[in-house]
């Protein structure tokens, strides 16, 4: 691997060391539906999204809850020692793109068959704080500095 290529990785790799990310593959929803669900999740705090997501009827609602909560769990895991209350987190980006598709044929009229498609789609949920954490031993220690 070449020095230009290792340092790029290496950039990337302390990117996405603060970005909390979830994916969701090949979820059976067509993404069309999907997008509704995600258009109403879109820049909120995590507190209204999960909110919104547990009230709405909609079917995609209780899988984009999961993935949301699955998300939390990632930023937990990266930020250990830092309150969730305290960092006001956000979803940053939320996307869906089309996954693969199912064909089948249903029986028609006169001999013919119509193709169905069944659709999915994959969604990925960023979070992001607004008030950057700092863990309470960096408080303590701080405090203790002092």
């Amino acid at each position: 691997m070449g020095v230009r290529t290792r340092t790029r990785a290496e950039n990337r790799k302390e990117a996405k060391k603060d970005v909390a990310f979830a994916r969701l593959n090949n979820c059976p929803t067509s993404p069309r539906k999907m997008r509704l669900i995600a258009d109403l999740v879109r820049g909120k705090r995590v507190e209204l999204a999960l909110h919104i997501l547990k009230n709405n009827a909609k079917q995609p609602s209780e899988r984009l809850r999961k993935l949301l909560l699955s998300a939390i769990a990632n930023w937990q895991a990266k930020n250990e020692g830092v309150r969730i209350e305290d960092s006001d987190l956000y979803i940053k980006e939320i996307f869906v793109d089309s996954g693969r598709q199912l064909k089948r044929l249903q029986t028609a009229p006169q001999g013919r068959a119509h193709r169905i498609r069944k659709r999915s789609n994959h969604v990925t949920i960023l979070l992001d704080s607004r008030n950057k954490p700092v863990a309470e031993e960096e408080v303590a220690k701080e405090e203790t500095e002092n």
